[in-house]
């Protein structure tokens, strides 16, 4: 290889690994200590390959988005998980890669200055896409969110299932009619969850067009329209007050400088008596910049805070945190089965956009996954109070609704069963 540049950092990157590297001209060089599964990548452009030594948190992505790199041998997820498993982030030590760094931090707020107008925008640019698309790879509630994994072995459908329950639990439903704020609804599915296990008068508010139409028309469908109401709304512009609020997957797109707002706004929608619980993409580790090929093609204005950041915005809320589990793990087998499907449906994604958008989908899949499995990304959840004696001082409660609502959903799934069958007997 000639790139003297990208030869010093795979030299300083790869201790173990067997990856074959060929250049434009087609010289190849072999790195890593020869053990494990052959890797094999191909460079097809000098800009590639230069964009990958000077900036590869941002250009090896977008040279495999764009064909300017191929697997050769291996996939896109293989090679991640090496990188990974080597300390891909502690390879950025490199001095020029430091100064990017640098750069990207003194831009970040501008980058994160999520105003009505803009959050608008980026929820448009990712969670308006072809709803196809996101039939594809999720499970069949649309949950588009960490799953909770009580079994290794459980199909993503009962994981997903299992995440509705363990918030709900956690929220202390302890009568019903409870008024109920979901912050960044999605297409619906925990809301019509606690509406109907719950017997919670829930309010939904996202920002995106395809997901509004689609958590309406479950409503409608389920019959649950007089319990969930799903509005095209910006959570600021909300008006309380509730007795339950729940945020799953929005917080990542607040923005840092909007934390302190973001949980004034919930004190202020939450009642005295209320219970809040927010579900949301961390780090276990310092404050760091946002991936960059996620932050400009997946999820613009994006941010993954540490706990640190969290707690110190609700400090100054008025908000008490009384419970904090962090889910380890558990993202990064959503994001497997996620990253499965979407691999076994490719083609099809392939026909509703094209190759590189499916490039670019498979990068994001598999970076993420090899992230939370292999680096400092996990997900919080943090339960919020306004009072001391709001909740039960013991977390039985927890284990003991998660009890409960199992059998009401095994109740309704018998009843959906029997009025099947019963349909089916009534057309013969």
């Amino acid at each position: 290889m000639t790139n003297r540049v990208l030869s010093t950092y795979l030299s300083h990157l790869f201790r173990f690994g067997n990856l074959t590297v060929t250049d434009p001209d087609g010289r190849s060089s072999r790195w890593g200590d020869g053990t494990g599964k052959p890797l094999h990548i191909r460079f097809n452009s000098k800009s590639a390959e230069w964009g990958v030594a000077i900036n590869p948190g941002l250009k090896f992505g977008e040279a495999y988005m764009n064909g300017g790199v191929d697997m050769v041998e291996g996939s896109i997820f293989d090679l991640l998980s090496l990188v990974f498993r080597n300390g891909g982030s502690d390879a950025a030590n490199e001095p020029w890669m430091q100064a990017i760094a640098r750069m990207r931090l003194l831009y970040r707020r501008y980058i994160q200055n999520n105003t009505p107008q803009r959050a608008r925008a980026n929820v448009h640019h990712h969670y308006d896409l072809s709803s196809q698309l996101y039939d594809l790879f999720l499970d069949t509630d649309r949950q588009y969110s960490c799953a909770y994994f009580e079994d290794p072995n459980a199909s993503l459908d009962q994981a997903q299932l299992a995440k509705k329950r363990h918030i709900a639990a956690k929220l202390f439903f302890d009568r019903p009619d409870l008024r109920t704020l979901d912050v960044g609804c999605g297409w619906g599915g925990l809301g019509l969850y606690m509406a109907q296990h719950l017997d919670a008068k829930v309010t939904g508010v996202t920002l995106s067009d395809e997901q509004l139409a689609i958590a309406q028309r479950r409503a409608a469908d389920s019959g649950l329209t007089g319990h969930a109401d799903f509005r095209l709304e910006d959570y600021r512009d909300t008006q309380g007050p509730f007795d339950r609020i729940v945020s799953v997957g929005m917080f990542e797109h607040v923005g840092l400088d909007f934390y302190e707002d973001y949980f004034g706004q919930c004190a202020r929608l939450l009642d005295d008596d209320g219970v809040m619980l927010l579900h949301t993409i961390g780090r276990i580790e310092e404050p760091a910049n946002t991936n960059a090929f996620i932050g400009k093609y997946i999820f613009p204005g994006g941010y993954l805070p540490s706990l640190s950041q969290v707690t110190k915005a609700t400090e100054r809320s008025g908000l008490i945190v009384t419970d904090v589990e962090v889910l380890r793990l558990h993202y990064a087998d959503t994001l497997r089965h996620w990253r499965e499907r979407f691999e076994a449906r490719r083609e099809e994604a392939k026909a509703i956009y094209d190759e590189r958008f499916c490039r670019m989908w498979e990068f994001y899949l598999a970076v993420s996954e090899t992230a939370f499995r292999w680096q400092d990304l996990v997900v919080f959840q943090v339960q919020l109070t306004k009072k001391l004696d709001t909740l039960p001082t013991a977390r039985d409660y927890i284990y003991e609704t998660e009890t409960r609502l199992r059998q009401k959903e095994q109740a309704a799934d018998h009843a959906r069963r029997s009025e099947s069958w019963g349909g089916r007997n009534a057309a013969e």
